[in-house]
């Protein structure tokens, strides 16, 4: 009994100890947990607009700003650089070291080097996503460093936003299943749109195969 009292006490003291790490190491860096997150929903909506503003519903796949300014020879490519650029700035805000963010500042200039080639570049670009690369190391930096392991700040960040302002005012919208369907809007909307875009298509093969077959006698 005593050694499992001792043991319970040791893990405790260990939790207690993690916790008042995490905070120095906030602390340190001049943070509170608070202003992390507000800073990496910041990037995540820099990067959704950068590199998903536009995406395929329950992915993270899809197109933003930086797919569009590769149609623009050169000059768009070069703004797109710069833009990225951004992230980088509220990762090393975030206490995220210069050496951990290379992969990112590395595949941004691949995204620029390859976007100069006109059509390969822009569908290129919807799979070189630089901004949402950053995003990905600055959490698993913050989720290491500070253990802030939640993600619903990042994967919708707008819509989160917009829902932390709305629980504040009803407690309807903590109701697990309202706060989803309301983060997920998009996703169910254009999956509708799939869908009836999809039966659009099939219904006019079907009508224009009807015309040809009567046109030939083959209907």
């Amino acid at each position: 009994m005593d050694r499992f009292l001792k043991l319970k006490r040791k893990k405790t003291s260990n939790a207690t100890a993690s916790v008042i790490n995490y905070e120095a190491r906030l602390a340190e860096h001049g943070l509170t947990r608070q202003q992390v997150i507000e800073t990496e929903r910041k990037l995540a909506k820099f990067a959704n607009i950068m590199d998903s503003l536009v995406r395929v519903p329950f992915t993270k796949q899809g197109m933003g700003a930086d797919a569009a300014l590769s149609t623009i020879p050169f000059a768009g490519d070069l703004a797109g650089l710069a833009l990225t650029s951004y992230a980088f700035i509220l990762g090393r805000q975030l206490g995220v070291p210069a050496h951990k963010m290379t992969p990112a500042v590395r595949l941004a200039f691949i995204d620029m080097v390859v976007g100069i080639v006109p059509g390969i570049g822009t569908l290129l670009d919807i799979f070189l996503r630089p901004s949402r690369r950053t995003l990905e190391i600055v959490h698993q930096h913050i989720q290491y460093e500070y253990g802030i392991t939640d993600v619903t700040h990042i994967d919708r960040p707008f819509l989160h936003q917009s829902l932390e302002n709305k629980q504040q005012k009803s407690s309807l919208w903590r109701n697990p299943v309202i706060a989803w369907l309301y983060l997920h809007i998009p996703d169910i909307l254009g999956l509708i749109f799939i869908i009836l875009l999809g039966w659009g298509i099939w219904a006019g093969i079907s009508w224009l195969g009807g015309l040809f077959g009567k046109a030939t006698g083959f209907g």
